[in-house]
């Protein structure tokens, strides 16, 4: 008996321990409609921090986003506190029910993509230089719009399941511009 009750403590523990899932955003306001927002030109503003905590990178980037024939791109150029300039292009690709295809030049294979409610979650494998070679890292990509123009991004980086970094990112439309 005594084995019955911990087993079925321990499963309601797991259960109540599940990750957070896209969805459970649905009802949250403003709705991000990805097409909308990533359109015309946008800021980046952002910090990579280690495992411990500690900000190794500050960065800000310049994005022109902008769709055709349902397909998005976004244009980013990255200027880093360590004065490495960045590049890199995204595609957002539509595959129903709001999810999305995503790719750049330094993402091995697709992104996983979906939208719901206020949230985007986006989860690929990042390719980075790493001493002589490169690594590639896991990212769990987790956008909220905060406001019609105001995006705020917490991303886990991780490494045979292992997190190793963490990045903070808000992202400004101008739709002036």
């Amino acid at each position: 008996m005594t084995r019955i009750l911990f087993t079925l403590a321990l499963a309601i523990s797991l259960a109540a321990c599940s990750s957070v899932q896209v969805t459970d955003y649905s009802e949250e306001q403003p709705v991000f409609i990805p097409e909308e927002f990533f359109d015309g030109r946008l800021t980046a503003h952002g910090l990579l921090k280690t495992r411990g905590g500690k900000v190794t990178r500050r960065f800000n980037a310049e994005i022109k986003a902008h769709g055709e024939d349902g397909v998005g791109t976004l244009e980013e150029d990255l200027v880093c506190s360590d004065g490495e300039l960045q590049r890199r292009v995204w595609t957002l690709t539509p595959n129903g029910d709001g999810r999305y295809i995503g790719t750049a030049g330094d993402v091995v294979g697709p992104g996983d993509l979906q939208v719901s409610g206020n949230s985007l979650f986006l989860d690929y494998v990042l390719r980075i230089p790493y001493g002589d070679g490169e690594i590639d890292l896991r990212v769990d990509d987790r956008m909220y719009l905060v406001t019609e123009d105001i995006l705020i991004n917490e991303s886990v980086m991780t490494k045979f399941g292992v997190e190793v970094g963490y990045l903070l990112l808000t992202i400004i439309r101008h739709p002036e511009a």
